[in-house]
């Protein structure tokens, strides 16, 4: 197949469906990974089929390495090839540092951070002998400043920033680049319990007065996936409204 290959990990909804039909649209090959949410997964496939575009789908829990390994070797076997890895599946809790427990911690560490160990380790085995690919790894405002009651969320977030910027030099001579994406405050499923109020201030402290959107990460995803950046790696985009400006 002559179009390119993308493979999201949790793609079912939010920032990852945004990206999964961004991508289809601009004629990628789309393989669209979950784990518990089946119903929005399988509407997305459904969507984006009954539009003509490539697409397939594949259930992984991709904090476990025997489920990745399985998922990338289907990837390969259904696409031929892997050139744009998006590791976007994540979770966020909020919770008092001293009231997390040691189960809530290990659960963020393997949901957020293990995880793109696991899928990037995978898929570089094919990349690397393409001497070519990107790998975009969706981190967080909270990853660069830091979160209060969300010291465990922030802690993963910040490691996906400095796993990308290491190897990011380790894959240069290879030709692959790594970058990561750290949103600000988006519209998804991890603001639907935050109270109106609170919603009010993130916008008021936004300098764009304004939520982000999903198609907002998206279009920077695809932005860097595209060849317009390809003297681009080890760099940390944040589109966030100028919430954080460092």
């Amino acid at each position: 197949m002559s179009n390119k290959t993308v493979l999201i990990t949790g793609a079912s909804r939010g920032i990852g469906r945004a990206t999964a039909r961004l991508f289809a649209q601009n004629n990628y090959n789309v393989l669209i990974n979950y784990n518990k949410s089946e119903k929005e997964a399988y509407s997305l496939l459904k969507e984006l089929k009954d539009n003509g575009y490539s697409a397939d789908i594949y259930k992984a829990d991709v904090s476990n390495p025997f489920e990745v390994n399985l998922m990338v070797k289907h990837c390969i076997g259904t696409f031929g090839k892997i050139d744009v890895l998006i590791n976007n599946a994540g979770i966020a809790t909020a919770r008092l540092f001293t009231d997390i427990t040691h189960e809530e911690w290990n659960e963020m560490i393997n949901t957020n951070l293990n995880s793109v160990f696991y899928t990037t380790q995978a898929s570089l085995k094919y990349m690397i002998s393409e001497h070519a690919g990107k790998i975009i790894n969706i981190s967080s405002i909270w990853g660069m400043v830091g979160g209060s009651l969300e010291v465990h969320y922030s802690t993963s977030k910040a490691a996906i920033i400095g796993m990308s910027k290491a190897l990011a030099k380790e894959l240069g001579p290879s030709n692959i680049q790594v970058n990561c994406i750290a949103p600000g405050a988006i519209q998804t499923d991890m603001l639907k319990n935050v109270s109106e109020e609170v919603l009010e201030g993130l916008k008021e402290e936004t300098p764009l007065m304004r939520l982000g959107t999903p198609e907002d990460i998206a279009n920077c995803a695809l932005f860097l996936a595209s060849d317009n950046a390809s003297f681009i790696t080890g760099q940390v985009i944040s589109p966030n409204g100028g919430f954080v400006i460092v």
